[in-house]
């Protein structure tokens, strides 16, 4: 019998990864499926909030975001959605994917050059989740990926709002190592089921399927 350690009478779903790692794609396919099988489901993505996202992006393109500004923006972000949207989901009894979640935070912050136990706690109110997917994806499919995709890399994604390199591609790389390595740290404490980010998307979401039909077929405790 599954006991959910949230409490709430929905599930919290969380699929991880860097930008270019095909989460959200994952996050999509789940929905459709979750919602193909009668269950109620609602998507929370990183940075959507009707009252912060704006702030955020405004402060991005104006370079105004010192590394605790960051954080403490990002924080207010999730915190808004929590309050919003995904709580109030969870009492509903739905099933709430996040399009990344607090560790995301983690792994930015821990970058930036944050105390990692600091970070825990500005999210020590966050729900536990019932599942965290990783998509575990090496830089060089990231790049191929973005590029592909956008045309660019992100100035933030590239790590160069912290001064790694001068060199826009050196940068990323060497900021996506050490987002990849602060991940690692984070496994096996928060459960994380680890998935290959470069397998095709269909055998990725079989695979996340599987894990979530475990939980959805059987009765909860509460």
């Amino acid at each position: 019998m599954y006991k959910k350690q949230h409490g709430y009478d929905g599930l919290l779903i969380v699929i991880e990864g860097t930008d270019g790692s095909g989460k959200s794609t994952q996050v999509n396919l789940l929905s459709q499926y979750i919602k193909e099988q009668c269950f109620g489901c609602t998507v929370s993505q990183w940075k959507t909030s009707r009252l912060i996202s704006g702030v955020i992006n405004e402060a991005k393109e104006r370079n105004m975001l010192n590394t605790t500004t960051f954080s403490l923006l990002y924080a207010a972000d999730y915190t808004d959605r929590l309050e919003n949207e995904i709580i109030p989901a969870l009492k509903a009894g739905f099933v709430v994917l996040m399009d990344r979640y607090i560790y995301t935070a983690y792994v930015r912050d821990s970058v930036r050059g944050h105390d990692i136990k600091w970070v825990k706690n500005l999210y020590s109110f966050a729900p536990t989740p019932d599942l965290v997917f990783y998509l575990n994806t090496p830089p060089d499919v990231l790049i191929k990926r973005l590029l592909a995709k956008d045309g660019a890399l992100d100035y933030f994604e590239s790590g160069r709002d912290i001064g790694l390199s001068s060199d826009i591609y050196k940068s990323f790389e060497i900021y996506q190592k050490r987002c990849l390595d602060e991940y690692k740290k984070l496994e096996k404490e928060y459960n994380f089921i680890e998935l290959d980010g470069t397998k095709p998307k269909e055998e990725i979401h079989f695979l996340i399927r599987e894990k979530v039909c475990e939980i959805l077929n059987e009765d909860v405790v509460k």
